[in-house]
């Protein structure tokens, strides 16, 4: 038993020893994109108070553990605090606010999909790191725009019937980008 925790302890410092710089800087970045989501989305009232230790743990847990359940824990945890802020606190939805926050649930689920799968010693060429944040910026650009340009289609519309032509049109682009998708990999 004891050889065994030696030779565990052996193991932890010598992968310690071997940590490279760029694993630790994209962990770094699921964390920060992680807190400053759970930031935006609770309320200040409870941010301010003790609950401020349990956030960081929360935003801590995907950049300690990406390809465990530990990202979808603190999306789950940051889209609690949203309902939280707008049901419980009467914070009106703000769209930048509501922008934000996606964008921040976005950027920290494909900085753990890009760090689960490199090693904690990887050797990463920076242009690498570049092209993926570019794509990532991309597609959040994409999505943005896109939103915005649904909720200006659903003010057109009076009462629930403009938000009833929204999500008409949400789902079409849903559908279409499914549908895209599939031939792209079935084209392959």
């Amino acid at each position: 038993m004891i050889d065994t925790l030696t030779g565990r302890v052996r193991a932890w410092r010598t992968a310690a020893g071997r940590i490279a710089l760029a694993p630790v800087l994209i962990r770094l970045g699921i964390f920060l994109s992680s807190l400053a989501g759970l930031l935006l989305a609770y309320p200040a009232e409870v941010v301010a108070g003790q609950a401020l230790l349990a956030l960081l743990g929360v935003a801590a847990l995907p950049a300690l553990a990406p390809r465990r359940f530990w990202p979808t824990f603190a999306a789950l945890v940051t889209i609690g605090g949203w309902l939280v802020a707008t049901d419980g606190y009467d914070r009106p939805v703000a769209l930048w606010r509501l922008m934000a926050v996606a964008v921040l649930l976005y950027l920290t689920h494909t900085l753990c999909a890009l760090v689960a799968v490199l090693p904690y010693d990887a050797v990463v060429d920076p242009d690498l790191i570049v092209r993926w944040l570019t794509r990532t910026g991309g597609v959040l650009l994409a999505t943005s725009v896109l939103g915005v340009l649904l909720l200006g289609l659903g003010r057109i519309g009076a009462g629930t019937a403009g938000w009833q032509s929204v999500t008409i049109a949400g789902l079409l682009v849903a559908l279409a980008v499914t549908a895209l998708l599939a031939w792209l990999l079935k084209r392959r």
